[in-house]
């Protein structure tokens, strides 16, 4: 978060939040991580070296087998530590309500518990057994939470309705604690991208990783991109207004945007009077100017033409 704060802040990059945050699933204004750049921001960024390159597939290394060890000691730990808490609290509410229990049903209750409890004994100590022989399959120190508690889950009686509400605390998971899946693997021992990062866009190029702008049209819309950019806008896309992009005075989340951007490859290329006038009244419409930006490949300018409905009276 604290780049995407950055390159929007200092280097009017505003990109697309295409994630969907964990407490708003309904969610249809504000969206999060990841953010999504164009190639033209993509390609900005790296010529102004604000951004790498990373060939990230190549940076995954082959885990050795004390990483895996590691690895796997801290799935478990963090599966421990949550089914204690769970437990504990399960306790609470047990003593709670325990006054209106009958005794039979506080029995059961310790007694699913010590099962519990074994079972999760049982089940650490055959991921321990199964260590000793990772050396000839290293794939076996891979141990989810998942593992580490599934007999524990399966030794709960579905026919037991106290036994049914203990195993599932939720309706959306039947384990009594949470699986995190880490966003990045960029802070495990065993990723390594100092030979898979590039500074720039032809050394990314010569390797095979990048090759975006490739094409005339490509070359344009990043000089028209890198042109604006340079002098102080933002950008964003602007298909929904019949142009490339969106051209605004400011940040987007305060300013309505002025232009609505179409890309020409040549500032000599041809337009039909259909194109103007379908431009003109579009861009009238919506509260903006149609900016069209002819692209120079030769001298590698752009030059621009506005194109605005007037009333005649």
């Amino acid at each position: 978060m604290a780049n995407i704060a950055i390159i929007r802040s200092k280097h009017r990059i505003c990109g697309v939040l295409t994630g969907t945050l964990p407490h708003l699933s309904q969610q249809n204004v504000f969206l999060g991580v990841p953010l999504v750049l164009m190639p033209e921001e993509a390609a900005l960024l790296v010529n102004i070296g604000a951004a790498v390159l990373v060939d990230d597939p190549s940076a995954h290394r082959n885990p050795t087998i004390p990483q895996l060890e590691a690895w796997s000691a801290e799935q478990r730990e963090s599966a421990r530590s949550q089914i204690a808490h769970t437990e504990t609290k399960t306790a609470k509410e047990s003593a709670n309500a325990g006054r209106a229990m009958s005794e039979d049903a506080l029995r059961k209750r310790r007694e699913r518990e010590e099962r519990k409890r074994a079972a999760a004994a049982a089940a650490a100590d055959k991921i321990a057994t199964a260590s000793g022989s990772t050396e000839s399959d290293p794939s076996l120190l891979l141990v989810t939470p998942a593992e580490a508690k599934e007999e524990s889950v399966q030794t709960s009686s579905p026919a037991d309705p106290l036994s049914a509400s203990s195993a599932e605390p939720s309706k959306t998971s039947s384990l009594p604690y949470t699986i995190v899946i880490p966003a990045s693997a960029s802070s495990q021992p065993w990723y390594n991208a100092a030979s898979c990062t590039y500074k720039t866009i032809e050394s990314a190029r010569a390797a095979g990783v990048w090759d975006y702008p490739a094409t005339l049209a490509e070359r344009a819309r990043c000089g028209v991109f890198h042109d604006l950019w340079k002098q102080g806008y933002f950008m964003g896309g602007g298909i929904k207004f019949g142009g490339e992009y969106l051209v605004y005075p400011g940040d987007p989340l305060r300013y309505h945007s002025h232009f609505a951007a179409s890309v020409v490859e040549s500032p000599l290329a041809s337009l039909r009077p259909m194109e103007i006038v379908a431009h003109g009244r579009l861009g009238t419409a919506t509260k903006k100017a149609h900016l069209l930006c002819g692209w120079d490949d030769d001298k590698q300018e752009v030059s621009y033409l506005s194109i605005e409905w007037a009333g005649f009276g």
